[in-house]
């Protein structure tokens, strides 16, 4: 059954190894991160993550991924299960980061990654979301789900997709959102909208409200903040 779901961000400069001497200004949120993963791997016998691509996919035990796509060759697995073939370094970076904070939080446990493509509907999102749940739900096991769900990219000049002055209201109201878990205002975000701010996570959130459905859970908020231009957020939330 679904019992927890950590929210956390998807940027590269999570892993210190790519940052060189950054490393320090994301000091904050990777703690919080690694923070978020530890706290649900402490409540769920097993976990997946989701995350946002291109289009659909599904990732295994088995896989195994390397960061030099990104500038360093940073190893990352799903579990401490033998690969099947070397690291791949064209995996869609959301698996490379659920990979990346497994070994830093959770390192004996082993997690499925699954992503879903950038573009889809709200509708297509909050099917998925709940067929998801039922699956979940179809075990003995309690399992924790892993968000992993970047906001909008225009929230200063120097942000990747430059500055929009819509983009703060729109990465307030899911900050808020994601902190008090209302999931109806997670559903209903636009998806014009968001992407023309670079709201890149919009997918994975609304797929999580679907998940969540009508049930009580209780939040905790880790961090909140845009360092570089990009609304992150990290928190939990836990079914009852």
């Amino acid at each position: 059954m679904f019992c927890a779901a950590a929210l956390v961000p998807s940027p590269p400069l999570l892993v210190p190894e790519l940052m060189g001497r950054a490393a320090a200004e994301a000091t904050e949120l990777r703690a919080a991160a690694v923070s978020a993963v530890e706290q649900l791997s402490a409540v769920a016998d097993r976990w997946l993550a989701v995350g946002v691509d291109d289009g659909e996919g599904r990732y295994d035990e088995t896989t195994v991924g390397t960061m030099r796509g990104y500038g360093v060759d940073v190893e990352v697995r799903l579990s401490g299960s033998p690969a099947r073939s070397g690291p791949d370094p064209e995996l869609p970076l959301a698996v490379l980061l659920a990979g990346w904070l497994r070994g830093a939080a959770a390192a004996d446990r082993a997690i499925e990654v699954r992503t879903v493509p950038a573009d889809a509907s709200a509708r297509w999102c909050s099917h998925t979301g709940m067929e998801l749940r039922r699956e979940l739900d179809a075990s003995d096991d309690r399992w924790g789900v892993l968000v992993l769900a970047d906001g909008a990219n225009t929230l200063t000049p120097k942000a990747p997709g430059s500055f929009d002055s819509r983009a703060a209201d729109v990465q307030r109201r899911i900050d808020d959102a994601l902190a008090t878990a209302d999931v109806d205002a997670l559903a209903e975000l636009d998806e014009g909208l968001c992407a023309a701010i670079g709201v890149r996570g919009r997918p994975a959130v609304q797929m999580l409200a679907a998940l969540v459905g009508t049930d009580a859970v209780s939040t905790t908020e880790l961090y909140r903040g845009a360092p570089f231009g990009v609304g992150y957020f990290v928190g939990l939330w836990s079914r009852g």
